[in-house]
């Protein structure tokens, strides 16, 4: 999970210039913006997440402060720069001189190492009690330095930041080995890569909320004929009691299991989800839905389980073929006229998630080919008005 935190415990005042008076130790975490970052597909870690931005540009400044990023790199001659824009925002300014990063008062904050070779990468070790933040420029491969970087400083209280000329770029940094560098520099002059990395840590932070589901009872099930549905097989395993949140109408998603559980049958597929025809929505990142037909190798959707505790996937294929289709209609009180319903392929290793159980046996969830009227299963409910996937507030039929 990702949870989204700023500390700005930094300012302590102004000078009479309308320079900040930055506090920084450990890592600059007193005047940085810090992602907190605990979701691991394989385990849990806790890091903190920070974000320097290094720009000569006013626009991606201030989109930057907006969006709570307020420390700024300069090179040693933009001191007035730093001073001009401390007079119309609140920021840390810090300035880049012959191999280390300094405060306003002249301390070092960090230590700039630029690595290009093997013997340069071997050389940088973690210094024994030290705390000191270091700063990473590679200056040719990204992804396996960062990874032995990662492992190196794994068990040190120094901080280790990557310079990011790009929001992919800082994207490898901070999901290396699962576990990341502790942050990035982001050197942009294009407000487009502040809004695209914001985007992404406000994706990694939805995983921190538990969506809510609902109990549903099943009111209808009956054989539809033949129909396209699709296969969604994600880059990630899931386990028992998860799967994608399916339905024909946005109003109301069901909780479709993957195939990771056991059958006489078949193999276990634990990557897939056999989620329902092309038209039904599913749910994807940002609170938004996207057609099972328009989903490609690449894209992202969430995996839920039966708590609501979700994650993102990554998908790495999607396979459209005709196959017999089953319809599930349910609804979540009995005597309401509002009706949610699925399409499904009718087979026995598609099935609904049910609700948890506290105590006594309970199945993870029902095959649609076992499923009948009176049965519970899983839904989330939310707007039904949707353009281009997003919510909207407007009067809307569907049936």
């Amino acid at each position: 999970t990702w949870n989204l935190c700023r500390s700005n415990s930094w300012v302590k005042h102004r000078s009479v210039n309308g320079n900040s008076n930055c506090k920084e130790t450990q890592l600059g975490q007193s005047c940085s913006f810090a992602m907190c970052a605990s979701h691991s597909s394989s385990g849990s870690y806790q890091n903190s997440k920070r974000v320097w931005i290094w720009t000569e540009s006013k626009e991606v400044m201030t989109a930057s402060v907006e969006r709570g990023w307020n420390t700024f790199v300069f090179s040693s001659k933009h001191r007035q720069l730093a001073n001009e824009w401390s007079l119309i925002a609140l920021i840390c300014p810090l300035y880049v001189e012959e191999r280390g990063i300094f405060d306003n008062e002249n301390r070092r904050v960090a230590t700039i190492f630029e690595v290009s070779n093997p013997q340069e990468l071997l050389q940088l070790k973690p210094a024994k009690g030290e705390e000191e933040n270091v700063v990473i420029n590679l200056l040719d491969w990204q992804v396996i330095p960062a990874e032995n970087i990662v492992a190196a400083f794994q068990d040190s209280q120094t901080t280790v930041f990557a310079i990011s000329k790009t929001p992919s770029e800082a994207q490898i940094f901070l999901e290396t080995l699962e576990q990341g560098l502790g942050g990035v520099i982001l050197k942009v002059e294009d407000v487009e890569a502040v809004l695209e990395l914001k985007d992404y840590f406000d994706r990694r932070d939805e995983v921190s909320n538990l969506l809510s589901l609902t109990k549903a009872t099943v009111t209808r099930v009956q054989v539809a004929g033949m129909g396209d549905r699709v296969c969604v097989d994600l880059c990630s395993l899931m386990r028992p009691g998860e799967g994608l949140l399916v339905g024909s109408f946005a109003r109301g998603l069901f909780l479709v299991h993957s195939e990771c559980l056991e059958s006489n049958y078949i193999a276990s597929r634990p990557f897939r989800v056999n989620a329902g025809p092309v038209h039904a929505y599913v749910a994807v990142p940002g609170g938004k839905t996207s057609y099972l037909s328009e989903l490609k190798a690449g894209k992202e959707v969430i995996v839920v389980d039966q708590k609501g505790q979700q994650r993102t996937a990554i998908v790495g294929r999607v396979k459209i073929e005709t196959r017999p289709l089953i319809l599930v209609e349910a609804k979540r009180d009995l005597d309401t006229q509002t009706i949610y319903s699925i399409l499904l392929q009718n087979a026995e290793t598609v099935p609904l998630v049910c609700p948890c159980q506290e105590t006594g046996h309970q199945n993870t969830a029902i095959p649609v080919t076992s499923l009948k009227v009176g049965d519970e299963v899983m839904l989330r409910v939310q707007g039904g008005a949707r353009h281009t996937g997003i919510e909207i507030q407007e009067f809307i039929v569907e049936n």
